[in-house]
């Protein structure tokens, strides 16, 4: 397909790059709609299965494409007893809720990023797309809904590796959400599968996400066929589970790992409690900040260390000039550590040259589901936050979010929610 381009420049280079947008845009829509036609029949019977479907006369149809609109005339096709409509073109050019692949790929994609009404601003404003907002949720639901109805079927590879695996780290965390059911907060799931070599340095990470769930089943079970995949490809690495103190965190861990341990900064903030027992005057700030860097010091690298913080805290709470806020603070640092000292001997993990904290999941807590789902005046119901978080841990792993719509590519688009 050969297209000639006339175009006017003249102006400011702002105006110019205005004509030239608008141009190609122009271009875009033209060959858009050739290239659609190549995915229709020539109206021929067709057969699917057992049944044979016979073409109607030509229909009219209009396609949101990136560069706008495109208005043709394809194929439709019924069976000798009526009933639904069949558009073979729709199907072969993988079209979603009248949208062109690409362009759906481009509203989901933003829409895991902004809400609505902002993809609609960048639109208009950079890409010179008029497109309603309740358009642009609805293809990218439908594209979350297709995210979630393939997820057990689609397998994702992956990315090129510089170094050999030898520790995968799974973590999971929770970060509370607004629901618009209950006018309160639930906890939104986080799951991290990372992928270390042996100078410890990070490879690669599987993020998974849900909505709140009473039980997280469902989420667990998508951890598990996570898991699974990746044990499949990484048998021989060690698999370490390290998470806050939370016992359902444990439950699952302890299913799925060879070596638990507890999140290293998640301990140093039960040792900043300490320090406020140690020094609990208004004026010692100075005192706390050294007593508090000298003790994760040495929980990090001394392997009698959270002993000593054991001890220390109980000869603490047997001062008498502590507030009560600071004395409970004090009694919940000592049953933490007593609680969880199997599963802090950081100073041989680091000796090891293995991970001691859970920072990726912490930053995926935030990046992932609070900068989208926590937005002034945001309320969600459990089927929109699933669709939300569905695309963007698509986004956040390297690599699936292209191989996703590959497979859409290749399979289609039909979707089950």
């Amino acid at each position: 397909v050969t297209f000639q381009v006339t175009l006017r420049l003249g102006g400011t280079m702002l105006e110019m790059e205005a004509a030239i947008l608008e141009a190609v845009n122009d271009l875009g829509r033209s060959a858009t709609g050739e290239a659609l036609l190549r995915f229709d029949t020539d109206g021929s019977p067709i057969q699917l299965g057992a049944i044979k479907w016979t073409a109607r006369a030509r229909d009219g149809k209009s396609y949101q494409t990136p560069y706008g609109p495109v208005r043709i005339e394809r194929y439709v096709y019924q069976t000798s007893r009526g009933g639904r409509i069949y558009c073979p073109l729709e199907h072969q050019a993988r079209i979603i809720r009248d949208a062109t692949p690409r362009f759906a790929s481009q509203l989901s994609h933003k829409y895991g990023q902004l809400n609505a009404r902002a993809v609609q601003t960048d639109l208009e404003q950079n890409h010179g797309r008029k497109v309603a907002t309740s358009y642009i949720q609805n293809v990218a639901e439908w594209v979350g809904g297709i995210a979630g109805a393939k997820e057990e079927r689609w397998d994702y590879e992956l990315p090129t590796l510089d170094a050999a695996i030898t520790t995968i780290v799974i973590s999971l965390d929770g970060a509370m959400i607004p629901m618009a059911d209950s006018a309160s907060y639930r906890e939104a799931m986080v799951g991290a599968l990372s992928l270390y070599d042996s100078q410890g340095e990070r490879q690669h990470t599987v993020y998974l996400a849900a909505a709140p769930e009473y039980g997280k089943a469902e989420f667990k079970q998508r951890m598990e066929r996570e898991i699974a995949r990746i044990k499949q490809q990484f048998p021989e690495a060690l698999y370490l589970g390290i998470a806050d103190g939370a016992s359902a965190n444990w439950a699952f861990l302890e299913q799925h790992t060879e070596r638990q341990l507890i999140d290293f900064f998640h301990a140093t903030e039960y040792v900043a409690k300490i320090a406020r027992a140690a020094h609990p005057q208004a004026k010692a700030k100075a005192k706390r900040e050294r007593w508090h860097s000298a003790h994760c010091s040495r929980l990090k690298h001394q392997p009698e260390a959270v002993a000593t913080l054991i001890e220390e805290a109980a000869q603490l709470a047997e001062r008498r000039n502590l507030s009560q806020q600071v004395r409970e603070d004090l009694d919940s640092a000592q049953t933490y550590f007593a609680n969880h000292h199997h599963q802090m001997d950081y100073a041989r993990y680091v000796a090891e040259g293995l991970p001691i904290g859970s920072g990726v999941t912490e930053a995926a807590c935030k990046t992932l589901v609070k900068q989208r789902l926590c937005a002034s005046g945001m309320r969600w119901k459990n089927t929109g936050a699933k669709i939300v978080l569905s695309l963007r841990a698509l986004t956040q792993t390297a690599g699936r979010w292209t191989q996703f719509w590959q497979r859409i590519d290749q399979f289609g688009a039909e979707c089950c929610c």
